[in-house]
């Protein structure tokens, strides 16, 4: 699991700037969706893709423990299942990569494969929902119909957390917030290549786009029935990411 490392200033900004640390100060659990972002074999079992993350398998135990917290209290559960296999993928990334890569992650990603699987260790349930994701960001115009089943559910706030915490998490936190979504981040929940680019994106999206907090934090939070009000503890200078 990654190492959280959020500066004192940053922490001292936001602070100054909403005058706590945490962005809500309560959510209604009936609408709130985790979202688990491309938690596949492809990036998950070792050896298997270029597209692996090693930490991908130290953030298994938070999501199933997230996923059954908020199904209990009657929360919804989403997952995506990212694909490069459509001509979007060799358009975007043949200017930072070569065709061998490109090729390689299409093929790994290909719907039907192993890859493209939801891991096995993953806490996936019948009722929860699952969308294809063609697109970094889930909720960006030609990306899933994730949105549209959210909306018909009458879901207002996301929990998001999988891979990769500065790429497809990041993007769908920040595609989420500008469409009007409340948006947590799982800081333990979520997974990329090394620690100084995770901690890069809590940086950033805790200052203007989504309350940064720890898979406990939010568990307690969701297991206070349908709303939940912020603690004195939570509105303390010192963080627990």
């Amino acid at each position: 699991m990654h190492d959280i490392n959020i500066p004192k200033q940053i922490i001292e900004a936001c602070i100054k700037k909403r005058g706590r640390l945490h962005v809500f100060d309560k959510i209604e659990v009936k609408k709130t969706s985790l979202i688990v972002i491309d938690m596949q074999n492809s990036w998950i079992v070792s050896g298997l893709s270029a597209l692996e993350i090693p930490n991908t398998r130290s953030i298994i135990p938070n999501i199933n423990k997230i996923a059954k917290s908020l199904r209990n209290a009657g929360g919804i559960v989403s997952w995506t299942q990212s694909t490069f296999d459509c001509s979007w993928t060799r358009e975007m990334y043949s200017k930072f990569s070569d065709e061998m890569w490109i090729q390689k992650i299409m093929q790994d990603t290909k719907p039907g494969s192993y890859g493209f699987q939801i891991n096995e260790a993953m806490d996936l349930q019948p009722t929860d929902i699952v969308s294809t994701k063609y697109r970094p960001s889930a909720f960006i115009q030609g990306s899933s119909d994730i949105d549209m089943k959210l909306m018909d559910k009458g879901c207002d706030t996301l929990i998001i957390c999988g891979t990769l915490t500065n790429a497809c998490c990041e993007s769908s936190a920040r595609d989420a917030a500008a469409l009007g979504y409340k948006v947590l981040f799982l800081s333990d929940g979520t997974a990329t290549r090394s620690d100084i680019e995770h901690n890069a994106s809590l940086i950033n999206l805790m200052q203007l786009v989504a309350d940064v907090r720890t898979t406990e934090e939010v568990i307690n939070l969701i297991e206070k029935n349908d709303f939940y009000e912020r603690s004195e503890k939570s509105s303390s200078i010192t963080p627990s990411f």
